[in-house]
């Protein structure tokens, strides 16, 4: 029997409005997926051949980003290297060894950058370093190294970066800070401080900056499992207290903070600049 007219034409501008309904959908599932990937950036990442700096590597990579990995020790960059080109084909992927509380290394870094003639648009600011004393204990020279590899190191960086990350699109700009910056934890004094200063850092560019189209975020972990908390973290009473101090109950792994500076790198987080986001297992919220 043959449908009645009325319900053909009612027919044809329903099947008419799922394919907009579909072509919409569609182009909403564009949008996200160019929302999170990291294909078309090169990223420079310093302190790129252990911990953090090589999980955000290794997490990059794995976003479709071309990389440049700045680190002093130049047999675990080239390492690292191989590692990341045997895993991801179409990797590019170029490593510089530099000691970045050099302020002539870190020239030399952007020189080498020039020559490779490919901008980059993406930098992570993650190398640095400590040695933990009581505040009196503290030699003047002992300080200032502190504050030059941890807080001037990225402030020149980030000088340094600008003339590229103003050409791109996209462009930001990721500091690894500390919630020793944030609150009393038994680093030192003057790794806070230097922690602290580049939480503020991060916020001044991240307003100053906001006009050139250039996003600035920090991230600020609790203790995350590399080489240099090691030690403490294998002393069982040292141990438990962090745990406690902990409310998921655990130490996090260098690829948790990885995934948050990724966050903070990808078009999804297109609305996000000035912000110090602690990476810690809910360290910072704990009351009593």
């Amino acid at each position: 029997m043959q449908a009645p007219t009325g319900c053909r034409l009612l027919v044809a501008p329903a099947l008419w409005h799922h394919a907009a309904v579909y072509s919409s959908q569609e182009a909403q599932s564009m949008a996200e997926s160019s929302a999170w990937t990291l294909q078309g950036h090169t990223a420079l990442i310093t302190g790129a051949s252990h911990g953090i700096g090589l999980a955000t590597a290794r997490e990059f990579a794995g976003l479709g980003a071309d990389l440049r990995l700045v680190a002093r020790d130049p047999l675990a960059l080239e390492r690292l290297k191989q590692e990341l080109e045997a895993e991801f084909e179409d990797l590019d992927v170029v490593v510089y060894s530099a000691d970045l509380s050099d302020q002539d290394e870190r020239l030399a870094v952007f020189d080498w950058i020039a020559d490779l003639g490919s901008p980059i648009s993406l930098l992570v600011n993650n190398v640095g370093g400590n040695q933990p004393q009581a505040t009196l204990d503290y030699a003047t020279d002992d300080v200032r190294a502190i504050f030059e590899l941890n807080l001037f190191s990225a402030f020149e960086m980030s000088r340094l970066a600008f003339e590229y990350l103003v050409t791109q699109d996209d462009a930001a700009i990721v500091n690894v800070g500390s919630v020793a910056g944030l609150s009393h934890v038994r680093t030192g004094s003057a790794y806070g401080m230097s922690k602290a200063a580049l939480h503020q850092l991060t916020r001044n560019l991240a307003v100053e900056w906001a006009e050139s189209g250039i996003r600035v975020n920090a991230v600020a972990p609790w203790y995350i499992r590399t080489r240099r908390s090691e030690a403490a973290l294998n002393e069982p009473e040292y141990y438990q207290e962090v745990v406690d101090r902990t409310p998921l109950g655990r130490v996090a792994e260098p690829e948790e903070v990885a995934t948050a500076i990724a966050f903070l790198c990808l078009p999804a987080s297109s609305y996000v600049t000035g912000q110090v986001l602690a990476v810690d297992g809910g360290f910072m919220s704990l009351g009593f």
